[in-house]
């Protein structure tokens, strides 16, 4: 999957990529993916441990290294009919729509 990605990655591992949203909805939009196949947070199971600990830690030392912490910021996983693609992925969000 992440040969796709033409994008400046942020983080990437064997398991995992984040890079900033392409069409960012907030002023700091990250995306973070695996590079597994899995469709939904529903697909998770117990042989995806190292994509959980690789998702943890990247978006530590994303916040840590953008200074996220005093901001705020959301982690956030959509599922069901809000997942508008068919492939697992999490936001890193912060920061006001208004400004």
């Amino acid at each position: 999957m992440s040969f796709v990605i033409p994008l400046k990655r942020l983080r990437e591992t064997p398991n995992l990529v984040a890079f900033h949203h392409p069409q960012p909805s907030y002023p700091t939009h990250i995306l973070l993916l695996p590079k597994s196949r899995l469709g939904s947070l529903m697909d998770i199971s117990g042989a995806d441990t190292n994509f959980l600990t690789d998702l943890f830690q990247a978006v530590q030392s994303i916040v840590a290294e953008l200074n996220l912490q005093q901001a705020g910021y959301r982690l956030i996983c959509n599922g069901g009919p809000f997942q508008e693609i068919p492939h697992l992925h999490f936001h890193l969000i912060s920061g006001d729509l208004d400004g």
